[in-house]
């Protein structure tokens, strides 16, 4: 099988359901990395995202008797949506797993897309535990299973995209940043620039949470992580699939790692800079710059920008996530004196004049002369923490800083 050439006709089928999306230089972009940074917006594609070049290829190879039967895939959100807007207009019956931390967002828009075509099954926390089941019901009732990205021709279908960066733009590209989840965005673009632009280097971007091709690759095999965090969850999976792998671990330049903070400050950048709304894997190849700001300075840079459906109800986890990256969001549990007056103590002897308490709760209230508090502040500066734990110290307030205890500012802040 040649990949590309399947590529290649993977582009004349989707022709009837899909656009080619922009390349936009970011002006703020290639100002700050003195660079031309090219936006590649499959976040303005039907579904909102790229996932739709994969899913409509595949089923549109399917044989009669095949649709006739109907699908099933597994997804976190967004192949999800592809395989609906794909078995809606293909008048095709399809059942889509997904897990239960999916955002609300993405169900209702599955539902949106599939209309009466589809059927939703909500099953497991992750994505693995989602493929887990739809897999099985697949094998044991013989339906076609729509993989959401080890398959060579969703891989074709995804693949797509580097054919329309390079129609679009005829001057050379020293890089593109592409986000991976499973692999099969980063094995189809790959494939087209290795043919046709073999100068340009390909790097991989991953989730700090979710390194899954980036272990594989150092392993030198397909190696599935014991936990993930799922909160990149379009880019967030245990393992990478066979195929994949095996495409990216010849083709990739490089993978960077992003933590998933930086991620969240990209994300309000983005929104607060450009009017721009992404998903969290949306902003990964764009939080990636930073790592690369050495090596771009005067080159042609691309960055895929998968995806934007963001649900506006993690808006909170986002800002609070890029709040402690960023060092201006610090919690505390404090033995605080239970008397009146304490609390403008505290406020006039140890935060600074720009500090803010965001939080302040009782973990125990009990009769001693202290209790333990937990204690929530935001800084407009991240080292006037060192003054305000210096403060604490000398003025006697026993303290436990709970950002170096994960798993006690887990169970308390949440």
């Amino acid at each position: 099988m040649d990949l590309f050439k399947d590529i290649q006709q993977a582009q004349k089928q989707l022709q009837e359901v899909i656009s080619p999306t922009p390349l936009i230089e970011n002006l703020n972009l290639s100002d700050e990395f003195n660079s031309t940074i090219l936006l590649k917006r499959e976040d303005l594609q039907i579904v909102r995202s790229y996932k739709i070049r994969g899913a409509y290829n595949k089923m549109c190879t399917l044989s009669r008797a095949e649709k006739e039967q109907g699908v099933i895939c597994a997804s976190a959100g967004n192949h999800a949506q592809g395989v609906a807007f794909s078995c809606h207009f293909l008048k095709i019956m399809g059942k889509i797993y997904m897990p239960k931390t999916t955002p609300k967002q993405k169900i209702k828009q599955v539902q949106l897309f599939g209309k009466n075509y589809v059927e939703i099954v909500l099953t497991g926390d992750t994505f693995d535990d989602a493929y887990a089941k739809a897999l099985a019901d697949a094998t044991q009732n013989n339906k076609a299973f729509i993989h959401p990205f080890d398959d060579l021709k969703v891989i074709a279908g995804q693949g797509t995209v580097g054919l329309e960066i390079l129609e679009m733009y005829h001057k050379p590209i020293d890089y593109v940043f592409v986000p991976i989840g499973g692999g099969g965005l980063a094995s189809g673009l790959s494939t087209v620039f290795k043919q046709l632009s073999p100068n340009t280097k390909i790097i991989g971007v991953e989730p700090l949470g979710a390194p899954s091709m980036k272990t594989s690759i150092t392993n030198q095999k397909n190696t599935p992580l014991e936990t993930i965090d799922k909160f990149v969850d379009g880019a967030a999976v245990k393992q990478v699939g066979n195929l994949t792998f095996d495409i990216c671990n010849k083709n990739l330049e490089d993978i960077i790692l992003v933590p998933e903070g930086k991620v969240c400050t990209t994300i309000l950048r983005l929104y607060n800079e450009d009017a721009m709304v992404v998903e969290p894997a949306g902003a990964l190849t764009i939080a990636a710059l930073d790592y690369y700001k050495e090596q771009i300075k005067g080159k042609t840079v691309v960055c895929i920008v998968s995806g934007s459906n963001n649900d506006i109800e993690r808006t909170a986890e986002i800002k609070e996530r890029s709040l402690l990256y960023e060092g201006l969001m610090h919690y505390f549990m404090i033995q605080f004196p239970q008397r009146p007056g304490a609390l403008k103590e505290f406020v006039n002897d140890i935060l600074g004049p720009d500090d803010d308490i965001t939080y302040f709760q009782f973990a125990k209230k009990n009769s001693r002369e202290v209790g333990s508090v937990v204690v929530g502040l935001e800084l407009k500066n991240p080292n006037d923490i060192h003054a305000i734990k210096n403060n604490m110290n000398s003025k006697g307030f026993e303290f436990r800083y709970l950002n170096e205890s994960h798993d006690l500012y887990t169970q308390l802040i949440g």
